[in-house]
């Protein structure tokens, strides 16, 4: 098992990389941290050597700090996610507000300063474009997407996502079982991990932190592409 790089390590591996490799690939994952599964993502991560993006449930982070300090320590980035897993198009603008603030605040009592936002399922709507411009958050949505909540095999999500790793690709899997999810837990995402870092690499691409990823970031689901009208005009017809 490869010894996991103290975060000065991380930080001259990453450098290196971008002088050796022009191409990047970011693994992400939602909706953990999960006590069981998480530490089996970071474990196969670390044996990969391989960084990745966390989006964070903020309750659950804060029930299980130390995951969150194991990812930041090992190298990964922690981002944002929710406080609450309900899509954007079904709350109000002062909700979605709320929940933002309530997240990153509980975050940065764990130290932490996210400046990256994955929203509920990727769901944009107005009011979540004008939350992040005023929190100075960045929306992060997918290029291609494991569908990993659905409870498949690892070689199927491999399949899956073959396709779309290309450069820049942003890849959506899941550490913990989300509002939604038809599966009883993650062990095919785990399983999942080494694969696909050892396609990326077959093909020249790093896996990496979501900051490392050429901007403009894809800002939501891809099946969201169409803006879909603020909730609170909605509510008021």
């Amino acid at each position: 098992m490869a010894q996991t790089p103290l975060p000065g390590q991380a930080r001259e591996i990453t450098r290196y990389m971008h002088a050796e490799r022009q191409s990047f690939v970011a693994l992400t994952f939602d909706d953990g941290p999960d006590p069981r599964w998480t530490p089996l993502v970071l474990d196969t991560l670390a044996e990969a050597d391989a960084r990745a993006t966390f989006f964070v449930i903020a309750p659950l982070a804060r029930m299980h700090s130390s995951l969150i300090f194991r990812m930041r320590d090992e190298g990964h980035q922690v981002a944002f996610h929710c406080v609450e897993h309900i899509r954007h198009d079904a709350r109000t603008r002062s909700e979605i507000e709320d929940d933002t603030r309530e997240g990153l605040l509980a975050l940065e009592d764990l130290g932490l300063t996210p400046r990256y936002w994955r929203t509920p399922w990727g769901c944009v709507v107005t009011a979540t474009e004008d939350t992040a411009r005023e929190l100075g958050l960045t929306l992060v949505g997918w290029t291609t997407d494991t569908k990993d909540w659905r409870g498949d095999a690892w070689e199927e999500m491999l399949a899956r996502v073959e396709v779309g790793l290309v450069d820049d690709a942003v890849v959506m899997m899941h550490d913990g079982i989300g509002p939604g999810a038809t599966r009883e837990g993650c062990a095919e995402t785990v399983a999942l991990v080494e694969p696909l870092v050892a396609l990326a690499r077959s093909r020249g691409l790093e896996p990496v932190t979501i900051r490392e990823i050429r901007h403009p970031l894809p800002d939501r689901n891809p099946d969201f592409l169409v803006r879909t009208p603020d909730t609170e005009d909605l509510r008021r017809v």
